[in-house]
C-alpha cells in the first residue's frame, strides 16, 4: 500500500462522494452536494488519501487564517475512510496533518464523529490525536436513544403522549417548510433570541438534494402546525435537527405525541434516535432542563468532542 495525499479538487467530486457513500463512517453532511451549500462561507482545504491511484480516505475541512478546521460550517467532520486496518489511518492522519502544515496551518482544530455514527469500531482517529499531543478544546452533550434497548420513560412524558392523543393530533412527514420555518423562527427568538443555522431556502434545497435523509414531520390539529422536528437521518441514526412547538401545542402535548410518533416509527434496522445537544457557547454550558426533557424519553447521553492539535 502506497498512500499519497493531494487537496481536494472538483474533478474529484464523484470520487469524494462515492466513498463516502460506502464508507463505514461516512455521512450525508460529508458529501459534497451538502458541502458546497455554503462553500462561499468557508476556504475549503478538504484532503483526499490516494491509495494506488483511487481515493482511499477523505478530511472535510476548511481553513481560516493558519487554523485548519474539520469543519466549521458541519456539526462534526473528521476522517471518513475505508481502511481495513489502523496502521493505514495513522498514516493517512500524518500525511493530512503534513500536508497542512506545508500549506502554511499552524493548528488543527478536529471535530471528531461521535461513536454512534461509526458503522464499526474506528476511533483510531482519536488515538492518533492522544500521540499527537492534542487538547480537548470543547465537549458537546447529545442524547441518544438506543432504539434496540430504550430506557424508561419518565410519567411526565408519557402523560404529554396521552394528552396528545386525546386531543386527537396527526401526526405526518410534511413538505410545509415555509410554514414550520415560520414557527422554528418565532420560538427560537423568543425563547433563545437567535436564528436557526439554515434560513428556509438553504433547509429547501438540502431537502431537495437529501430527499432520503432530510425530512420534516409536523403534529397538526384542523390543519394548524402545532409542533414540528426537522430530522437528518442515516442508516444508523435518525438526529432531530430542529425542534420547536407553539404555545397551543404546549397545551396540548404536540412534542410528546410527536416525538412517541418518530421513535416508534424508525426503521426496524436503524439503531439510534438523537435529540441533539443541550449545551451552549460551546459546550461549556448544559441547559439541564432540556437535558432532562429528552431523557425522560429514555435516552442517555453521548459526548459530541472538538480537539485542538498544534501542527
Amino acid at each position: 500500500m502506497t498512500l499519497e495525499v493531494r487537496p481536494y479538487e472538483p474533478g474529484l467530486r464523484d470520487d469524494w462522494n462515492a466513498l463516502n457513500a460506502r464508507a463505514d463512517n461516512g455521512h450525508f453532511l460529508f458529501d459534497r452536494r451538502f458541502m458546497e451549500y455554503h462553500a462561499d462561507r468557508f476556504i475549503d482545504a478538504s484532503l483526499v488519501i490516494m491509495d494506488g491511484g483511487a481515493p482511499a480516505a477523505l478530511l472535510p475541512a476548511n481553513r481560516k487564517d493558519d487554523v485548519a478546521y474539520s469543519h466549521q460550517g458541519l456539526t462534526f467532520g473528521g476522517l471518513v475512510d475505508v481502511f481495513d486496518r489502523s496502521a493505514a489511518r495513522f498514516e493517512a492522519l500524518n500525511l493530512m496533518a503534513d500536508r497542512l502544515k506545508a500549506d502554511g496551518c499552524a493548528t488543527l482544530i478536529y471535530k471528531s464523529l461521535p461513536w454512534i455514527y461509526r458503522g464499526r469500531p474506528s476511533e483510531a482517529d482519536l488515538y492518533w490525536l492522544h500521540g499527537r499531543g492534542a487538547r480537548l478544546k470543547a465537549r458537546h452533550l447529545t442524547t441518544s436513544i438506543d432504539l434496540a434497548r430504550p430506557g424508561r420513560r419518565s410519567s411526565r412524558r408519557e402523560r404529554g403522549v396521552k394528552k396528545a392523543a386525546k386531543a386527537g393530533l396527526t401526526y405526518a412527514r410534511s413538505s410545509d417548510w415555509a410554514g414550520f420555518w415560520s414557527l422554528l423562527q418565532t420560538v427560537l427568538d423568543q425563547r433563545h433570541g437567535v436564528r436557526p443555522v439554515h434560513d428556509l431556502a438553504e433547509i429547501g434545497l438540502l431537502a431537495s438534494r437529501f430527499p432520503d435523509n432530510i425530512s420534516l414531520h409536523l403534529a397538526t390539529s384542523a390543519s394548524e402546525i402545532l409542533a414540528g422536528v426537522v430530522m437528518f437521518s442515516t442508516p444508523l441514526v435518525a438526529h432531530a435537527q430542529y425542534i420547536a412547538v407553539g404555545e397551543a401545542g404546549r397545551e396540548l402535548g404536540a412534542l410528546d405525541g410527536l416525538f412517541d410518533h418518530l421513535i416508534r416509527h424508525q426503521p426496524a434496522d436503524r439503531r439510534w434516535f438523537d435529540f441533539g445537544v443541550s449545551t451552549e457557547r460551546g459546550g461549556d454550558v448544559l441547559n439541564e432542563g432540556l437535558l432532562t426533557q429528552k431523557e425522560e424519553f429514555g435516552g442517555g447521553s453521548v459526548v459530541h468532542d472538538i480537539y485542538e492539535m498544534e501542527l
